[in-house]
């Protein structure tokens, strides 16, 4: 289990997470969700230790994180917005590359990343330099490795970015498959159509600030509203999005 209990992040003084707690248990999806600048990837980095929080406290399986900051991280599987990777290396070494960091053995590394590369339909091109991929394939790399180690927690920050309509369905099948299979699953996405089919709770951030932590279904009826995309309106966005809408139309048609 994720535990997350009053955790602030500020930076330069100002909150971008302000005192924000819930849990992600394993068995199910978590969706994390919230407008741009919401604090959901602050969030997230600080999950993964790779940002240190300013006040509260961040649990795995009821152990503070930075006890054992390194053997948390090898039970760890992370998906980052951005596809930060080695450019100049091949699919293929640089998922090798991946296994020796995370030091598995040869043999098993090498059986899960051909699995890998021709279930994710990238078997063509493991030799190819990732700088010649598409974003889409980056991103099936991104999700190979954060997965190659089996690990027990998985975050996902946009995994569906760049994804073609075959792979998404395959994401959204797999992610539903690893929390049946008893894997924590952070997912933070903007797709909420997705979000609303994939997950089985949801937590709303707004301002760094926790505005909902509850099941879909709980939410729909408390706020008596049929869609996540309601919901969320209603909690976390500000603006008329019709009106603005309209006005942009009206500026460029004028």
């Amino acid at each position: 289990m994720l535990e997350l209990r009053n955790v602030t992040k500020r930076f330069s003084g100002i909150a971008a997470v302000d005192n924000v707690s819930f849990t992600a248990r394993p068995g199910e999806v978590t969706g994390y969700l919230g407008p741009n600048g919401s604090g959901k990837s602050t969030t997230m980095k600080m999950i993964t230790g790779l940002i240190e929080k300013t006040s509260g406290k961040i649990l795995f399986e009821g152990r503070l994180i930075q006890r054992d900051l390194i053997g948390y991280k090898q039970r760890m599987g992370y998906v980052p917005e951005e596809p930060y990777l080695y450019p100049h290396l091949g699919g293929l070494e640089y998922l090798v590359m991946v296994g020796q960091l995370r030091g598995l053995p040869s043999k098993l590394t090498a059986e899960r990343i051909d699995g890998l590369l021709r279930l994710f339909s990238l078997y063509g091109d493991r030799y190819v330099p990732i700088s010649s991929y598409s974003k889409g394939m980056r991103q099936k790399i991104l999700l190979s490795a954060a997965l190659l180690h089996n690990p027990d927690l998985i975050l996902l920050d946009e995994p569906f970015s760049g994804l073609d309509v075959a792979s998404a369905l395959v994401m959204r099948s797999l992610i539903q498959e690893l929390a049946a299979r008893g894997k924590v699953v952070l997912f933070s996405s903007h797709e909420l159509e997705v979000v609303e089919r994939v997950c089985s709770r949801v937590v709303i951030l707004h301002r760094g600030k926790l505005v909902a932590d509850d099941s879909i279904e709980s939410l729909r009826t408390l706020m008596a509203l049929p869609t996540l995309e309601d919901i969320f309106s209603q909690l976390a966005v500000e603006q008329d999005t019709v009106a603005i809408s309209r006005q942009i139309a009206d500026l460029i048609l004028a």
